[in-house]
């Protein structure tokens, strides 16, 4: 018998036992959004400027770009968790956030002038944005991968680098609400390095954790 029929004959045979994987994903995402929100609270706070930033497209992108990153993410990762679901419709919600982000650098290369791109992009806050991105994604990390232990995930590794999108996603979307660097060219090199981070941090522990 194939490695992956076995998974599939194993699984038909384990009864449910708690919530479905679905709920657990869920309560997983609203518990990390919690956690990554007191602790952005309690390490860096709001930006002093937040509701006039509400106003600017430049921030609304950066919260719209990391939520859809985290949804498309999720929803990918519960697919995974199924041996023989169908998930190529998943797995092509990824570009959405890939999309939205060439579009918005595009946009932004367009829109300002040439000498300002190097500035925009270094920035003022890359170091401290590579570090408390993956510290606010610990939380929502840990929690997606508990959930998905009661899964039985083809492959633990690729599972979990999936969740670490997920996680990052969160922790940077909280990350951007004490974060002033609003250009669509910051977000692309160090938001992405930032979430990148959190993404092999999950696919090391999903390999030990959610593999069978």
């Amino acid at each position: 018998m194939k490695t992956d029929d076995l998974i599939l004959a194993l699984s038909a045979d384990v009864p449910p036992r708690g919530p479905s994987l679905a709920i657990a994903l869920g309560a997983a995402v609203a518990a990390g959004a919690v956690a990554a929100l007191v602790g952005m609270q309690l390490t860096l706070g709001l930006r002093p400027d937040i509701l006039a930033a509400l106003a600017t497209p430049r921030f609304l992108f950066k919260c719209v770009e990391t939520a859809a990153l985290t949804l498309m993410a999720v929803r990918l990762a519960a697919q995974m968790a199924r041996p023989g679901a169908p998930r190529w419709s998943a797995e092509a919600g990824l570009f959405v956030p890939a999309l939205l982000l060439f579009g918005a650098v595009a946009l932004e290369l367009a829109s300002v002038p040439e000498a300002s791109w190097a500035r925009r992009m270094v920035g003022v806050n890359g170091a401290i944005c590579l570090v408390m991105v993956p510290a606010l994604s610990l939380a929502p990390l840990a929690l997606l991968l508990a959930a998905l232990r009661r899964s039985a995930s083809e492959s633990g590794a690729l599972t979990g680098l999936v969740a670490g999108l997920a996680a990052g996603g969160i922790g940077a979307f909280f990350y951007a609400a004490h974060g002033t660097d609003d250009s669509p060219l910051f977000v692309a090199v160090w938001y992405t390095l930032a979430i990148g981070l959190v993404a092999a941090l999950g696919a090391g522990l999903g390999w030990r954790l959610l593999r069978w």
